[in-house]
């Protein structure tokens, strides 16, 4: 049989997740993974999987790795230029397009709900990808995946060095935090029952927590004292930037950027909370509460890697 299903991003979590739920539930030889490395799908190929090398900055490589595919799941570039992030999703529909994939399955984030108008920087590129799939003529569904619950570390910056750090925050609100585990197995589910076409899907956990919230389960699972200290945009860029020159290193270029999400927070870009996620597992997901107390109790000094520059 050849493959119907392209799964691209399997080095990731949510992306190794998903594949790991299509292979429990269709034939193995249904199924490729697409990636510019084959050592970065090293597990899957071990397993029997099809591997397609696929590079979004190359048509032509995009052009055989798309070549009689029925559903492709298409993870958005890890590239944080904008610019050049659209031009690599770009090549992507176009080439989805011009060969007929049947079906394209785009990994958007949560911010702003089912909404088009977050203000959140780091949800642009994918609002602008849903415009190129809608535009294009593919049959798409954008599935807005909700924040990871794993990555809670990064949206304080908080690090597991400092039992009494003080936090600085310009905002607050709710977030509907999910695991990438239940979002990959969610996303493989949607992808095999079909339907959704031409639709922006939200797959979420079942409730939201502040980010107030998530401090206090730190503080109650690992015996800390973190605190949080309100501040305005500009004095919150100044002093994240400079404290963080001890862990993170993350530059101030960073931290004005940031100040859109936690404004998108306090005006619950991230609060709402979707049953689809629920109805595709056929189980309550876990929550926020119940996923970063697993994480702390398995490590009290939990760490998340976009929590550190990487240079």
């Amino acid at each position: 049989m050849a493959p119907q299903y392209l799964i691209t991003g399997v080095s990731g979590g949510l992306g190794r997740s998903l594949c790991n739920t299509l292979l429990e539930h269709v034939d193995h030889s249904s199924i490729a993974v697409s990636s510019s490395s084959e050592s970065r799908a090293a597990e899957f190929i071990a397993k029997g999987v099809e591997f397609r090398h696929a590079d979004y900055n190359d048509t032509t490589s995009l052009e055989k790795a798309f070549a009689g595919i029925k559903k492709l799941f298409f993870v958005s570039a890890n590239e944080f230029n904008t610019e050049k992030r659209m031009l690599m999703h770009r090549n992507v529909v176009e080439v989805a397009k011009k060969v007929g994939v049947g079906h394209v399955y785009y990994s958007s984030l949560a911010f702003g709900g089912f909404k088009d108008t977050s203000i959140v920087d780091l949800q642009q590129a994918h609002l602008e990808t849903e415009k190129l799939l809608k535009e294009s003529g593919v049959t798409y569904t954008s599935v807005r995946e909700g924040l990871y619950a794993d990555a809670f570390p990064a949206y304080l910056s908080w690090y597991p060095t400092d039992p009494n750090q003080k936090l600085y925050l310009c905002a607050d609100g709710p977030i509907s935090y999910a695991g990438r585990e239940e979002l990959g197995e969610a996303t493989a589910k949607l992808m095999i029952k079909g339907g959704h076409d031409n639709e922006i899907v939200l797959l979420t956990g079942p409730r939201a927590y502040t980010l107030s919230d998530v401090v206090g389960i730190v503080n109650e699972v690992t015996g800390r004292n973190v605190s949080i200290e309100f501040v305005d945009p500009v004095e919150y860029v100044n002093k994240s930037t400079e404290l963080d020159k001890k862990e993170g290193k993350k530059p101030e270029g960073f931290y004005k950027a940031w100040v859109s999400l936690l404004e998108g927070l306090k005006h619950g870009e991230a609060g709402t909370v979707s049953p689809l996620m629920e109805e595709l597992l056929g189980r309550t997901p876990k929550d926020g509460k119940e996923l970063i107390t697993g994480f702390l109790k398995e490590n009290p000094n939990f760490t998340w890697h976009q929590n550190y520059f990487r240079g």
